[in-house]
């Protein structure tokens, strides 16, 4: 079946039905949507899945809601790290992680410059079609993050390659990293781009303020002497900057994400994986 046809498949309507109500939320001034946020998400709080609902609810607001009104508004600090790396002419790896707002910090992003987006995509396809939309209407260019070569290519184009590497790994390359002193799969991609390509490797994070004062973007100086001998090393001096972050606004992150996840069986359950198996 055409992709078009399968986009309005039954199994997407529900689908279609909850972008509809964001699309129609959008509307809402912002500090409505801030106080609708709360209360539902108090409501959500007390439902089985609780964990999934918010996690969702406070990612769709972030995406959807006044977006095109915040993006005009929202100033980008460090703004000048960004145009000095890319004064280098090696392309820049800007390096973030899974905070609910995230797909508003890349649009806001792209507003100020053309930027690449490295992202994981999604199964549903109506969903996976609509961020497609979202993305590049707003200047961003999605590259699916095992398109390595694409990324490369932006890099060495002198572009921007926006990076989230904080999420669990345990494919190729994968090293077992601390976070938060716990040892977790992780990604150590970030070192060997920069070493291939000579890309500057600057820090970026965006967070929404208290009540309904908008959002903050904080583009961070390039690091020093990146990458070194040592990728997990430099994972690390990264994962530092995440755990500062998590501390400034730990209601913000993703913590729906099983993170501390191992390389082995031998790795610690912290999530009570097997147990639920013998259930």
């Amino acid at each position: 079946m055409p992709l078009r046809l399968r986009l309005f498949a039954p199994r997407y309507w529900p689908t279609w039905a909850a972008l509809g109500i964001l699309r129609t939320l959008f509307l809402l001034p912002f500090s409505w949507l801030v106080m609708l946020d709360r209360a539902l998400g108090a409501m959500v709080r007390r439902l089985p899945g609780a964990s999934l609902g918010i996690a969702l609810l406070q990612t769709g607001f972030a995406r959807w809601s006044s977006a095109a009104r915040v993006q005009k508004t929202v100033p980008v600090e460090g703004i000048e790290n960004l145009r000095a790396a890319l004064e280098r002419g090696r392309g820049v790896i800007l390096l973030t992680a899974h905070f609910t707002p995230l797909e508003m910090g890349g649009r806001i992003l792209a507003s100020v410059a053309p930027i690449n987006i490295l992202y994981r995509p999604t199964k549903n396809e109506v969903l996976a079609h609509f961020l497609a939309q979202c993305r590049c209407a707003h200047g961003g260019r999605p590259i699916p993050r095992d398109d390595i070569r694409s990324l490369i290519t932006a890099l060495k184009k002198n572009e921007c390659v926006w990076y989230a590497p904080d999420q669990s790994y345990r494919k190729k390359g994968a090293e077992m990293v601390r976070m938060f002193g716990i040892p977790a799969a992780t990604n150590t991609l970030t070192s060997r781009l920069a070493r291939m390509t000579g890309a500057a490797v600057l820090p970026y994070f965006f967070e929404r303020l208290p009540g309904s004062q908008g959002y903050r973007a904080v583009i961070h100086p390039p690091f020093e002497n990146f990458p070194s001998d040592s990728p997990v090393a430099d994972t690390e001096r990264f994962n530092h900057m995440i755990e500062a972050q998590v501390r400034s606004v730990p209601e913000q992150y993703l913590w729906i994400h099983r993170r501390f996840k191992g390389l082995s069986e031998d790795y610690p359950d912290y999530y009570g994986r097997h147990a639920a198996r013998r259930a």
